[in-house]
């Protein structure tokens, strides 16, 4: 499998970067995400709920390590994101277009971890797949 396939065969999901507007791409990628099905959780430090599933301000505070991250922040903030998500066991991570760290995506690949970060964006995938 390559590291898109591995990314979209996790069981859990966290979208760091969703969104309770909805014309926001943090919205659609959480949407996208519950649309095929999956098990997925909205990170979001400033936002209580969106779409009724109750959002986190960050991987620590899951309920479960996700075995898969998305992220739809900017360069800056992804770095503190990919630092937690190193740190909390994240097997899989594809930072969305515009999200993309170089240095956090090279501590992200020597911790072991599954990176995505070439521009290639989740919602062009999923809508393919549906």
């Amino acid at each position: 499998m390559n590291s898109i396939e591995n990314f979209l065969a996790a069981k859990t999901y966290a979208v760091a970067g969703a969104s309770a507007r909805t014309h926001k791409y943090g919205y659609k990628v959480f949407k996208a995400l519950l649309a095929a099905g999956h098990e997925t959780y909205p990170l979001n430090p400033v936002t209580e709920e969106i779409e009724g599933h109750k959002a986190y301000p960050k991987i620590a505070n899951l309920p479960i390590v996700p075995e898969a991250l998305s992220i739809i922040t900017p360069p800056e903030v992804t770095r503190q994101v990919i630092a937690d998500a190193i740190a909390a066991g994240v097997k899989h991570i594809w930072m969305q277009p515009g999200a993309e760290h170089e240095q956090a995506s090279e501590s992200a690949r020597e911790a072991g971890i599954n990176v995505i970060d070439d521009g290639s964006c989740i919602l062009v995938l999923l809508a393919r797949q549906s």
